[in-house]
């Protein structure tokens, strides 16, 4: 019997980006103190949060979010636009180069600088100047009702430190250097506690590329043995 198509990642989504929207609510409007470590604590979670949008952009790219394609779509662009107003079609289009072409020139994730030469390389591929222009104008709306600390330490802070975040783990060490695979793809070792909070078990890069279908919360249990493959 065929299997029943399943939304359990379209479920996981809207709880992600549920998560995401009610911790920025209650952020926007807590009146904080710079001396209370809770603030950085708390930075550290929105920008796993704001990791997590993109990590679902990134399923819905692989169509992994619901078999429903204009729900599995729609989430796609959903949770671009949170993250920071990024178009859906253009990071859909770059992503699939990326594991089209990995590790080439043709592909717009790769780089042969070194880390900090490779990460510009990598935010000048997806940023556009209408991005920047729409983010400004959103930010000196919300101005307007939020304080500019809380919008900068829980808004802006977060997002900038979760583009570092998906770089290292999910680009940099993955692919950098030598590799003797056809994915040019190297695994974190296993330990899913760490894979998880570095970057939604990202780390275990080359089962992603082996089976780009496998969406993020059970990339875990993919292919057991790849910290031996480099």
């Amino acid at each position: 019997m065929p299997k029943k198509p399943s939304n359990t990642g379209l479920f996981i989504a809207i709880l992600l980006i549920g998560c995401w929207a009610t911790s920025i609510v209650l952020l926007m409007r807590w009146h904080f103190s710079f001396a209370n470590p809770l603030v950085y604590l708390l930075m550290l979670v929105q920008m796993h949060l704001y990791t997590g949008l993109f990590i679902t952009a990134h399923d819905a790219m692989h169509g992994t979010v619901s078999p429903n394609r204009i729900l599995n779509n729609l989430t796609g662009y959903i949770c671009t636009f949170l993250y920071a107003s990024f178009w859906y079609p253009k990071l859909y289009t770059k992503h699939h180069l990326h594991h089209s072409h990995v590790h080439t020139a043709d592909d717009p994730d790769y780089h042969e600088g070194g880390f900090w030469s490779w990460y510009v390389r990598f935010i000048r591929n997806y940023l556009s100047i209408w991005q920047i222009v729409v983010m400004a104008i959103v930010f000196n709306i919300l101005k307007l009702w939020i304080p500019q600390p809380n919008l900068i330490l829980f808004w802006v802070v977060p997002s900038l430190l979760s583009t570092l975040q998906l770089f290292y783990f999910g680009t940099y060490q993955p692919h950098k250097g030598e590799h003797d695979n056809p994915y040019f793809a190297r695994s974190q070792r296993r330990n899913h506690v760490l894979a998880f909070l570095s970057c939604y078990f990202f780390g275990y890069h080359y089962e992603h590329h082996d089976a780009p279908g496998i969406p993020w919360w059970k990339l875990w249990r993919a292919l057991p043995g790849a910290e031996s493959k480099k």
